[in-house]
């Protein structure tokens, strides 16, 4: 019997091949799952498509109605998840192309590809995606820029240890630290907003490696489809996805910011620091220990940083030594990318209402912030003040610091005769030993912890996240 082969039953890519794909070829080859968040973006290309088919006088206006108004239809019913999708078709496009032809029939819906490629549309549906992913992600940061920034000005007069190597340095205040993220996550979106600057460039039109056959206005596509201007190259456009790796970075950037966010959350909630006490709503109990209150939330968006610095290695190693081309390898950048976005939107979510809820325990802040020696660098500058070069400044309160060590205390807690005694040029000071208010005000320099510079800059930071 001879096998059917009219336009209803036959494959929509072509007749090189003529038996269907095996079970698990169907498996590996089908990328709806990944391709579902692009339904949206395919749907509006196409509708664009048809315009230029009709300006090409290859649709008469009814024609192109018809279509468009399948079109329609269908990205109503992906919308609302009525949509039938099959792995036998492979991808979104084929699944769109699949469903006009069954709205409009083969004859007509046989039109929806002339003058264009899959290759093509898959590049312009990802970076039109890309940029509403971006839209969303930097709102997600400034909220969470607004929260730091309405916990630092809760928290002026709190001061704290800083650390340098895991040890005490000097005294600041909490409202610095906390800005500090602010300042970082304002680079994060700085480079979001050069990824999407970057890929808001429109490739349809560009065909399957060479540019379409017909004489399409790529201009005029772009513009109904949102992109501010188009791709220079056919091949570049339809062959690289460095838009996905710029994104896919910019994203694991951001996930080691919130890892150490995360990470000081962690640290600070211990009983040993017992600096701050993270909300209910992101703690944890134990199976066994009836003791613990674990800050598992905290840890586990530390971990998406990990994840997301794989999803990066996944598009760099997919797309490092292809020949220059459209290659099948490059559908599995589209799963990477997409995971970036979700693990960055959903940990920036977490973390803005984690610290929101957390409370700081200002006393042991403090208290921290005077033991470990920590105000020997506010005297010794007291010295320097006083006429002592830095480096004599430096190894006599070291000196100092060693004989603390020896008797088991801290440097502040050594005798004022003692201090006196070594220190006779700071015979006028009273007491010897800088208090925490004195140690963080001496930091007054721009970008310093001193309260007025602080204040400035928070002042700078709330008008800087107040507005989109």
């Amino acid at each position: 019997m001879e096998e059917d082969s009219s336009p209803t039953t036959r494959p929509l890519w072509g007749s090189r091949v003529q038996a269907p794909l095996t079970a698990t070829a169907v498996e590996l080859s089908s990328s709806t799952a990944v391709d579902r968040p692009l339904a949206a973006y395919d749907i509006a290309a196409s509708r664009a498509h048809l315009h230029e088919l009709e300006r090409l006088g290859m649709l008469d206006a009814a024609s192109r109605g018809r279509l468009d108004a399948a079109l329609a239809d269908i990205g109503a019913a992906i919308q609302s998840g009525t949509f039938a999708w099959s792995e036998e078709h492979e991808d979104v496009h084929m699944n769109v192309e699949a469903a006009v032809r069954d709205a409009v029939g083969p004859e007509l819906a046989g039109h929806l590809q002339a003058g264009r490629s899959r290759n093509e549309e898959v590049v312009t549906d990802e970076r039109l995606w890309l940029r509403d992913a971006v839209l969303r992600l930097d709102e997600a940061i400034r909220r969470l820029q607004q929260t730091l920034g309405a916990r630092a000005e809760e928290q002026l007069d709190t001061i704290l240890p800083a650390h340098t190597h895991t040890q005490p340095a000097q005294p600041m205040l909490l409202a610095h630290h906390l800005l500090a993220y602010v300042e970082m996550l304002d680079r994060d979106r700085g480079r979001l907003a050069d990824a999407a600057r970057r890929a808001d460039a429109s490739p349809a039109g560009s065909g399957a490696a060479v540019g379409s056959g017909l004489p399409i206005d790529r201009t005029a596509v772009a513009e109904r489809i949102g992109f501010t201007r188009i791709t220079a190259n056919s091949l570049d456009a339809v062959a690289d996805r460095d838009y996905a790796i710029e994104l896919v970075a910019a994203c694991a950037t951001a996930l080691v910011h919130l890892s150490r966010l995360a990470a000081d959350l962690v640290t600070w909630s211990t009983p040993y620091y017992g600096f701050a006490r993270i909300g209910d709503g992101y703690a944890t109990g134990s199976s066994m220990l009836p003791n613990k209150r674990n800050p598992d939330i905290a840890e586990l968006v530390r971990a998406r940083a990990a994840r997301a610095q794989g999803d990066l290695v996944a598009v760099l190693a997919v797309q490092a030594g292809l020949p220059l081309g459209y290659h099948r390898d490059l559908q599995e950048t589209r799963a990477p990318m997409q995971a970036g976005v979700a693990s960055l939107e959903l940990c920036l979510a977490g973390m803005a209402d984690m610290l929101a809820g957390t409370t700081f325990d200002a006393d042991a802040m403090a208290a921290a912030a005077g033991s470990g020696h920590a105000l020997s660098t506010a005297l010794a500058e007291r010295l320097l003040r006083a006429g002592v070069p830095f480096r004599d400044a430096h190894w006599r309160i070291g000196e100092l610091v060693a004989r603390a060590e020896s008797a088991g205390c801290d440097i502040s807690e050594l005798p004022e005769t003692d201090l006196r005694a070594a220190l006779p040029e700071l015979a006028d000071h009273d007491p010897i030993i800088p208090d925490l208010a004195e140690a963080v005000a001496a930091a007054d320099v721009p970008g310093g912890t001193a309260p007025g510079r602080v204040r400035a800059a928070l002042d700078d930071v709330l008008e800087r996240i107040r507005t989109p």
